[in-house]
């Protein structure tokens, strides 16, 4: 295991793990703990200016793995429509400045007081198709994110990696992907066929890595962990993501208050030693 130790060339941080810091304090604290790369989130780089934080960024050295976020494409009414088109054609120019190609999206639940989820998904690919020109004209790709079907009701009605391939289905790999996320996909008894799906399609866009513990938090979306904390087998589902042929970064994302409020060095430090000892032998 030791032969891995200080192999962190896929390593990103995506800036979610360190909530609390600002876009400025996340790119030092990269750079001050060796890792590569970071996968910002829209908010902290709109609190210092796209064109600023992509010179920021530039400047440490880092590379910038995705960008966090667009999606929520699921508003039934023509006004809610066209905002969202409007802020994710906002997002793929943050993602052209900020030199990556890559921009999650997280495709929204149901409408309040909405209960005919199929009417919602048609919805999403509807605004799917509207996005994904722009998105090709700008060297693009959007990356569809399975979500865990707790989050179904308000964040995500895509909840599996066959449901997320089948939405990109009509597009170009390059122009539509799919994220791996533990977290989100752990638990789904296709994972591995459909990850050999992805693998044979060219859809993988991003391998992110968190643990799944228990008890699920007050919050639901606090419940991720350090990896090695939780029930995810990263041995399992990192060969299959590497047998699949993916090679690019490895983000690690957290949404966790005790994380958050912890000192942010030791969080990366432990950070990099999990990530280590339990994702890149398998990676």
């Amino acid at each position: 295991m030791s032969d891995y130790l200080g192999d962190y060339s896929r390593l990103s941080l995506n800036s979610a793990t360190t909530k609390k810091l600002t876009l400025p304090q996340v790119i030092d604290a990269c750079v001050a703990a060796g890792i590569p790369a970071i996968g910002p989130w829209r908010d902290r780089v709109a609190e210092v200016g796209v064109e600023n934080a992509a010179r920021l960024i530039k400047d440490a050295g880092l590379r910038v793995s995705s960008l966090c976020r667009g999606g929520f494409l699921t508003a039934p009414d023509a006004e809610g429509q066209a905002a969202a088109l409007a802020d994710n054609r906002a997002a793929i120019l943050e993602a052209v400045a900020l030199e990556t190609t890559e921009l999650f999206l997280v495709v929204g639940g149901l409408a309040p007081g909405e209960k005919d989820v199929i009417a919602a998904r048609n919805r999403v690919a509807e605004r799917l198709a509207d996005l994904v020109p722009f998105a090709v004209e700008h060297g693009i790709r959007l990356v569809l994110e399975p979500l865990h079907p707790m989050y179904a009701a308000d964040r995500a009605l895509i909840s599996t990696l066959g449901q997320a391939l089948d939405l990109a289905a009509p597009y170009d790999a390059s122009a539509v992907g799919v994220a791996v996320d533990t977290f989100h996909v752990w638990w789904d008894p296709d994972l591995k066929s459909q990850i050999e799906r992805a693998g044979r399609e060219n859809r993988i866009a991003s391998y992110q890595v968190c643990d799944f513990n228990l008890p699920i938090a007050a919050d639901a979306l606090l419940s991720r962990g350090m990896m090695g904390d939780g029930v995810i087998d990263f041995a399992t589902i990192g060969g299959w993501v590497r047998d699949a042929g993916y090679t690019g970064d490895i983000e690690v994302e957290i949404f966790n208050q005790d994380i958050w409020d912890s000192d942010a060095d030791a969080v990366l430090a432990t950070m990099k030693e999990r990530y280590a000892r339990l994702v890149v032998p398998h990676a």
